[in-house]
């Protein structure tokens, strides 16, 4: 009996060391994929120029309400000199590179390997797929000199709220974070003020990092508002990041 226990011990831990062997393995492997996946995107977009992200619903149809204002947000921005960029995915993305190509203009698209998404849409000039969300989200910070947000859904709120709180945090320097589409960002606004700052978890500052406008014409305003009145502000044109 205690042979049979004692050979039972060896094998429990010979089992673990391999389990343990293996997670690093896993994870050395893990790591290697992420940091090229910086590298790639670092490379590609080096010389990439000032740009705009666009955020919001891949379900968006072509041909609605805010295909079209996304799609005039892009011509309207790529006239200015900026370039555009997105998810690279359907709906608003494809509606914003659509029209920064159909002027042309910087259209860039950083994708997701995501099962129901498939690969770029066809209005991307320049892009790079993510396997990690993450990494993505840290190319569209590090590249961005603003964000557009237009109605989305749980993708579009994780991207508009990691903006918000690098640059609540001061981890981004000065830029202009514009929702576009009145009724449908009120009422998450209005959630924040009525329960989120009367319960204490948010501050009255907190709402003047973002703007609400109900058009491409009006967020490209904003946008440039802002950028004339930074452009000469050296914290503003120089690094933007601190990853």
């Amino acid at each position: 009996m205690l042979k049979q226990l004692d050979t039972c011990g060896v094998k429990i831990i010979l089992t673990n060391k391999i389990k343990k062997m293996k997670n690093k393995a896993e994870d050395a492997w893990q790591i290697l994929r992420i940091q090229g996946e910086f590298t790639k995107g670092f490379d590609t977009f080096s010389e990439l120029g000032p740009c705009i992200s666009v955020f919001g619903s891949a379900r968006t149809k072509v041909g609605t309400k805010w295909y079209e204002e996304a799609k005039l947000f892009g011509k309207l921005i790529a006239c200015e000199g900026f370039g555009v960029i997105t998810g690279g995915g359907p709906g608003i993305m494809a509606a914003a590179n659509h029209g920064a190509k159909e002027v042309g203009g910087k259209s860039i698209g950083i994708g997701i390997e995501l099962p129901f998404e498939a690969g770029m849409n066809k209005y991307v000039d320049l892009g790079v797929e993510c396997r990690y969300f993450f990494t993505r989200k840290v190319m569209f910070l590090k590249y961005s000199q603003a964000f557009a947000v237009f109605p989305g859904g749980l993708g579009t709120m994780d991207e508009l709220f990691e903006a918000i709180t690098l640059a609540q945090c001061g981890h981004n320097v000065k830029y202009p974070i514009v929702l576009v589409g009145k009724e449908y960002w009120t009422g998450l606004v209005d959630w924040l003020k009525n329960v989120v700052l009367e319960n204490g978890k948010m501050s009255d500052k907190d709402f003047d990092l973002f703007r609400i406008v109900d058009s491409a014409e009006e967020a490209r305003d904003k946008i440039m508002e802002y950028h004339n009145k930074y452009m000469t502000d050296p914290e503003y044109l120089g690094s933007k990041t601190n990853f």
